[in-house]
């Protein structure tokens, strides 16, 4: 079972932000580490993606949601920590 987080332990978003409430696993049970976006039926949406695609992916969204350079910058300085991202090192 995944331990509970507060933010999608691949690209950093919010949880509570989730429509879906999170990803699921193969069994269809909710995953409490991953979101929707990222994580579906046991498995990452976007298997092949680097930490430097996902942080580039992230910033363009925050971008769409008028979140100025700087801002972005900061808020994805951290997912190289995130879970997904320090497995695969």
């Amino acid at each position: 079972m995944d331990a509970v987080y507060k933010n999608c332990q691949s690209c950093g978003m919010p949880l509570k932000r989730d429509a879906h409430g999170g990803g699921t696993h193969k069994d269809g049970t909710r995953s409490l580490m991953y979101c929707s976006l990222c994580y579906q039926d046991g498995q990452f949406t976007q298997p092949d993606m680097t930490v430097d695609d996902m942080k580039l992916l992230v910033k363009g969204k925050l971008k769409e949601f008028g979140i100025p350079g700087i801002v972005s910058g900061i808020f994805t300085r951290n997912i190289p920590k995130l879970v997904r991202w320090k497995q695969s090192r």
